[in-house]
């Protein structure tokens, strides 16, 4: 009986590398820039190509956010609403924001996030940078994530089937042999586990090496310092309390 539980946990074990192995090749056929990149990748990046790499749709829409309220063209509140002032966008950019708060002028900051996300403005914007070769598609940039995360539950099964196994094994039963066989899939996850989380920790999100090259050239003492460190940096790097108790408020 206990060779079923055995063979339960080499399965989960295998199935939980090979996953890795999968999505580790699949972020490197990713990360190579297509034919023809380096003659669409810019000498360096804007402001809302350096949000977008550096924390994607929702970087991207909080930096448009601060930039419209620092114009006071918007209304950040701190409670996490957010008010149009001026309704006219002065790109394509300010535009998607100005539609994802819709034309009742107010809404949650993290409602705005999330239509803002989709919006057409923000898709070609991330088209342009995978062609580029400077951002990972939709697939690489979570298939890595989602193995790895696989990785502590295969763990936490074979550890239960080597306990099912001693539970139910024969009286009279050596327990040794049978723990040194459950320890080999035990030891090549905990191995795939630790070599993942030192290759490949922190996880791809958006930037492709290449794209997280040019993002350490990327200047903070430019015309905006300020919105430059929100972009590469995140709500954290905003120096206005107020500014960033709205990023922060759930809206609610």
């Amino acid at each position: 009986m206990w060779l079923l539980f055995l063979a339960l946990a080499w399965i989960a074990t295998g199935l939980a590398c090979a996953g890795v192995c999968r999505a580790a090749v699949a972020v490197g056929h990713a990360s190579p820039p297509p034919p023809g990149a380096d003659d669409r990748r810019p000498p360096e990046l804007t402001l809302y190509e350096t949000a977008y790499l550096a924390g994607g749709p929702q970087r991207l829409a909080d930096v448009a956010l601060v930039s419209m309220a620092r114009q006071h063209r918007l209304l950040l509140a701190h409670t996490g609403w957010a008010s149009v002032v001026d309704p006219v966008g002065r790109d394509a950019v300010e535009r998607a924001v100005l539609a994802a708060i819709g034309p009742d002028g107010q809404r949650r900051i993290p409602a705005i996030r999330g239509d803002f996300a989709a919006a057409d403005p923000v898709r070609a914007l991330s088209d342009r940078l995978v062609a580029a070769g400077l951002a990972l598609p939709a697939g690489a940039r979570t298939s890595v994530r989602a193995a790895v995360r696989r990785l502590p539950g295969a763990v936490l099964l074979v550890l239960l089937t080597a306990g099912a196994a001693l539970w139910m094994a024969p009286a009279g039963t050596e327990s040794g042999p049978m723990l040194v066989w459950f320890a080999l899939p035990l030891v090549l996850l905990i191995g795939t586990w630790a070599t993942a989380r030192a290759e490949i920790h922190p996880y791809p999100e958006w930037a492709t090496p290449a794209g997280e090259r040019l993002l350490g050239r990327r200047e903070p003492a430019d015309a905006r310092p300020a919105l430059t460190a929100l972009a590469v940096h995140g709500r954290a790097a905003v120096a206005d309390p107020a500014l960033r108790a709205a990023l922060h408020s759930s809206g609610a």
